[in-house]
């Protein structure tokens, strides 16, 4: 974690007791482990605080907090003030413990607690004025429950109040001793994949509870090629262990659908920081962020994506001068990857006090060149070692290499996403359309962020992917007019979207019903307001005719956003939770009776959540 602000209140101050500090001179294993209290033991507010405020004042003297939420009038003590770098720092934070020892009484029946379950911490974000927002993760006689995640949010020892999905409404547990052993299990899951299997690694039993009573399961990672589709094929499956009936499917693949000068194919000649090689020479990796590094594939196929391309290379060159702005120099694509996850983790450095994907401070892998006439582009993350962005080079003819600013902003967004409120994505009713507007959402930050000349911020998604746009009106998706695309559904239903419809490529894909958040993203922050070049009319833009919006800019919906998903959004987040925890961050930075409060309150009711 690393503070950036001169001062900090003396109860602030003992809450971030069990939180590692980090300072030039500090920051070593050694150190971090120093500043964590032993389990359950809480830092003094009059002897610790002192001593832990010189420190805080002497190392950030002259910073104010961290730019958070600039421009944007956020109330004060609702900044970040820390935040865990890991789930294990976070398990050993006092504000664990204290999290934990607030789950009895009306808290356990709120969450339909039961003698043998247990909860573990996950992630920790403690706010200046001492709020904290313990994400745990809940596990019944030792196995994991998958969708039993909550947040817990406290002040002063008090509890404010729980986020959670509507997976746990019920004290009943299942029996753990499985009816079918394990190969059964994995047959079932090798029947259900559409393509050839190359592998079905057991991953346990754990206890099932989305969209059904808590049922055990047995967890089966499959990879395997997918008929007629080049995407990489990894899918998580849940089979009920007492049955063999497949109860989930889960994708674990997200689509998108030195200081060197990068002659990139789509922004021309780029700044972006690489590292000298002993001996001489440059290599594409940026030690200012984190030893983010771009590899080349080699066209090695998508398919190949399980252990993160361990036979791409990474790019090295003479001069520091790479590419030649055409895809006849393969370091040309790097250049722009390489750009735009500089700009990402910039931006979200810069504005949300996040250090890295997982805020730990460790960069990005981009691998480039994946596949051949592969129009697209992913966030891949096996759920522990392997985690990397991976860009197709496009067709050659109708579309350019998949690494547009906003493409690559979408992709870390998602990694960000799976480190903090894990948002499913396939099969998960409305989450999935959630996790995909998310990463819509900050993609378009990051463009607006990067303020580059070649490719001015705008409300689509991947307009610059097209060979040819000279209008600049085409795009992968318009994010105030989804619908556009003859697929995407830009009003919410009544009954929501239906879980078994949510499949890849279902009428209900997450790249569909993102619509929705996108809708409500651009009313909230632009207001009822055709763009520029479109011939829509207002009330084209709004599901309940409500044409007179007005917005309350970009910057603030994107703090409210960015604090909804890391404080309050779990995995299983439906549009109507969406719109309650939205409502509660813009509450906690604005105030419940504030503009920005109201505006976002309208915006959702005119995509029909209300």
């Amino acid at each position: 974690m690393q503070l950036k602000t001169a001062l900090l209140s003396t109860a602030v101050v003992a809450a971030l007791a069990g939180l590692c500090l980090h300072t030039a001179s500090t920051d070593t294993p050694a150190a971090r482990a120093a500043a964590l209290p032993a389990a359950g033991q809480a830092a003094s507010a009059t002897s610790a605080a002192p001593a832990m405020a010189a420190t805080t004042a002497a190392a950030h003297a002259g910073h104010r907090l961290s730019g958070l939420f600039a421009g944007t009038g956020a109330r004060p003590g609702s900044e970040l003030a820390a935040a865990s770098e890991s789930p294990a720092q976070a398990e050993a934070s006092p504000a664990a413990n204290r999290a934990r020892a607030l789950l009895h009484g009306a808290a356990a029946q709120e969450l339909h607690r039961v003698a043998a379950d247990a909860f573990v911490a996950r992630d920790v974000m403690i706010d200046r004025d001492g709020t904290e927002h313990v994400r745990m993760e809940r596990t019944y006689q030792g196995l994991p429950v998958v969708g039993g995640d909550f947040v817990v949010h406290s002040r002063n020892g008090k509890l404010e109040s729980i986020s959670q999905g509507d997976n746990m409404r019920t004290f009943g547990r299942p029996d753990i001793q499985p009816k079918i052993d394990a190969a059964q299990a994995r047959a079932a899951a090798a029947s259900a994949f559409d393509g050839a299997v190359a592998a079905v690694d057991n991953a346990g039993l754990v206890v099932f509870a989305q969209g059904t009573a808590p049922t055990l399961a047995y967890q089966m990672e499959l990879r395997g090629d997918r008929r007629n589709d080049p995407a990489p094929g990894h899918l998580t499956y849940y089979v009920d262990a007492g049955t063999g009936v497949l109860l989930h499917t889960e994708d674990r693949v997200q689509t998108a659908a030195a200081s060197g000068t990068g002659k990139s194919v789509i922004y021309g000649n780029v700044g972006i920081v690489t590292d000298s090689v002993a001996g001489g020479g440059f290599r594409l990796f940026d030690p200012s962020r984190g030893g983010g590094a771009t590899y080349d594939a080699n066209n090695a196929s998508a398919n190949n994506f399980s252990t993160g391309y361990p036979n791409a290379t990474l790019f090295t060159d003479a001069d520091n001068v790479w590419g030649n702005n055409a895809m006849s120099d393969r370091a040309s694509a790097a250049a722009d990857a390489h750009y735009g996850v500089a700009v990402t983790w910039d931006y979200f450095k810069n504005v949300h006090a996040r250090n890295g994907i997982f805020n730990d401070g460790k960069g990005a892998r981009s691998v480039v060149h994946v596949g051949t006439n592969y129009v697209n582009a992913f966030w891949y993350d096996n759920g522990s070692t392997v985690r990397y962005m991976a860009y197709g080079d496009g067709d050659g003819n109708t579309y350019n290499p998949l690494v547009a600013i906003d493409v690559a902003g979408h992709e870390m967004t998602h990694g960000i996403t799976g480190a903090t409120a894990k948002l499913g994505y396939y099969n998960v009713k409305d989450t999935g359309g959630i996790n995909e507007g998310i990463s819509d959402i900050f993609g378009t930050l990051v463009e607006f962020y990067a303020n580059n000349a070649s490719d001015r911020g705008d409300y689509l998604i991947g307009e610059k992917v097209f060979k040819s746009n000279p209008s600049s009106t085409q795009a992968l998706r318009a994010m105030f007019k989804q619908d556009a695309d003859g697929n995407s559904k830009v009003c919410y239903p009544s009954a929501g979207f239906t879980a078994a419809q949510t499949a890849r490529g279902g009428i209900y894909d997450p790249h569909y019903t993102s619509g929705v958040l996108n809708r409500v993203f651009y009313l909230a922050s632009e207001g009822a307001v055709v763009p520029s070049g479109f011939n829509y009319t207002k009330a084209q833009l709004v599901c309940n005719n409500d044409t007179t919006i007005a917005g309350v800019g970009r910057d603030k919906i994107g703090a409210i956003m960015y604090r909804a998903l890391t404080r309050y959004f779990v995995s299983s987040t439906t549009y109507p939770q969406a719109r309650t925890w939205t409502l509660q961050a813009a509450a906690d930075l604005y105030g419940a009776s504030s503009p920005e409060h109201a505006t976002l309150a309208r915006a959702w009711s005119a995509a029909n959540v209300n």
